[in-house]
C-alpha cells in the first residue's frame, strides 16, 4: 500500500489522475521483473477489475510510456511490451533478455560519440535518443550452451 502512495505522486507529477485502475497496473509492472505484453497486464488486472476492456489498457500504458513513468520494450519481435523501471529518474538504458524476459539497467551511454558524429557528418544535432540492447543473459545462454552440448554425439 505505501508503493501506492509513491505511484499517487508519480501520476501526479506527470499531471495524470491516480485512478484505481493505473496505480493497479502500476503495481503489477512494479512487481515484475520482466517485461510485460499488454494482454499480460490486462488478464492480470482482470482478477482486480472485472470490468476492464483490453483498449483501456492500451490506453492507459500509452499514457504512461509518454510520460516515461514505464518503459516502451520495442521488441525484435515488432510487438510492444512494457516494464516498470526503478530508476526512472536516472539516465540508463535497458539490456532485455529474449529468452527469460528480464531486463536489466545499463549504466553506459555512448550518445557523445554519435551526437558527435550526427555533428561533423549530417549537420545535424540530436534531441532524443532510445537504446535497448536484446540478447541473452548470463542464466539463458548458459541454459543454451548446455543444451547444445547434450545434443552434440
Amino acid at each position: 500500500m505505501e508503493e501506492n502512495m509513491d505511484f499517487q505522486n508519480i501520476l501526479r507529477n506527470s499531471r495524470l489522475k491516480a485512478t484505481p485502475k493505473r496505480l493497479a497496473l502500476l503495481d503489477i509492472l512494479a512487481a515484475e521483473p520482466t517485461y510485460l505484453s499488454p494482454e499480460d497486464i490486462w488478464k492480470k488486472l482482470k482478477e482486480r477489475f472485472t470490468a476492464m476492456g483490453l483498449p483501456t489498457v492500451y490506453r492507459n500504458l500509452e499514457y504512461l510510456a509518454k510520460e516515461n513513468i514505464i518503459i516502451k520494450v520495442i521488441h525484435p519481435n515488432r510487438q510492444l511490451y512494457y516494464y516498470f523501471c526503478h530508476n526512472a529518474d536516472q539516465h540508463h538504458h535497458h539490456f532485455v533478455c529474449t529468452g527469460c524476459k528480464k531486463v536489466e539497467d545499463l549504466a553506459f551511454c555512448g550518445m557523445d560519440k554519435i551526437e558527435e558524429e550526427v555533428k561533423k557528418k549530417l549537420k545535424g544535432n540530436v534531441v532524443s535518443h532510445l537504446l535497448q540492447v536484446f540478447g541473452f543473459c548470463k542464466e539463458c545462454s548458459s541454459r543454451s550452451q548446455s543444451s547444445r552440448k547434450k545434443r552434440q554425439p
